[in-house]
């Protein structure tokens, strides 16, 4: 099964992927395995690349430059958890990304992907932590073996470079997706650094990402993430897209009101 689910992956130009059995993994929501009826069985994983380019200028973080990339999980799932069901009619097979009954980066890692960053990002030798984490839960079990959690080399640059020191409750990318006013302290960061959503900046920081720029394994080839690509966002962009486009894209979970607001203070002229 395994092997199978490789083979069609592959097709999608996705390479890193592995198994771990359920009871392995730190189980955060339990109720969507009891929704899906699923109590012991095994968990297929998989890092999705989606760097392109650095793109100067840009205003947002990487993750968010493409359409959403949950439009393409919701494709890839799609078509494959239809074949593994014809291939396998005796088995369960659901599909999850972000909001999975598990915890993805730790699975990741003890599945052998990659290791746990200081950013708590999974990163990996070829992309670095540029990449989403998917995973398929199925009720067979599989013959995997869970490997020893792996963190990543503790070098200190990416804390170094980030300008709240790698505080969570500071972290600029949790602040440019923060409802409601910000306060004077906030606005400033959001300022400085130019962010309306989201921050790359510990990730660039990364040894690994500079590893996989210079050997240019860094770069996707999964065709959707190198379309429909907006990596400078304005006010008045934000403010005429029509609600089907702003859907689409990976910021609109959070309405408009708080991508415009972000923009707003970048583009507020000093007094």
């Amino acid at each position: 099964m395994l092997e199978y689910v490789k083979s069609q992956l592959k097709e999608f130009n996705i390479e890193l992927v592995s198994s771990l059995l359920l009871d392995e993994c730190e189980i955060t929501r339990p109720y969507i395995l009891e929704k899906n009826k699923i109590s012991d069985g095994s968990v297929i994983i998989f890092a999705v690349p989606y760097f392109v380019n650095s793109e100067a200028g840009k205003n947002i973080s990487s993750y968010a430059v493409s359409l959403d990339y949950h439009l393409f999980f919701n494709s890839l799932f799609d078509r494959l958890i239809n074949n593994l069901k014809f291939k396998y009619p005796d088995n369960k097979f659901v599909g999850f990304c972000d909001h999975s009954p598990i915890n993805e980066i730790k699975a990741a890692a003890k599945a052998g992907i990659g290791v746990i960053g200081k950013n708590h990002l999974l990163i990996t030798e070829k992309y670095s932590s540029f990449v989403f984490i998917g995973e398929i839960i199925t009720d067979a079990l599989l013959d995997s073996k869970a490997k020893e959690t792996a963190y990543c080399i503790d070098c200190g640059k990416c804390t170094s470079a980030c300008p709240v020191d790698m505080d969570i409750s500071k972290c600029i990318s949790s602040l440019t997706q923060k409802k409601g006013e910000l306060n004077e302290e906030e606005r400033a960061l959001i300022k400085k650094y130019g962010c309306a959503w989201g921050c790359d900046i510990c990730q660039n920081a990364c040894p690994y990402t500079k590893k996989a720029i210079k050997n240019r394994t860094i770069y996707t080839d999964v065709d959707f993430f190198k379309n429909a690509r907006m990596p400078l966002l304005t006010s008045q962009m934000i403010e005429e897209m029509s609600d089907e486009k702003f859907k689409s894209r990976a910021y609109s979970w959070r309405g408009k009101n708080v991508i415009k607001r972000n923009l707003e203070i970048i583009e507020m002229k000093e007094e």
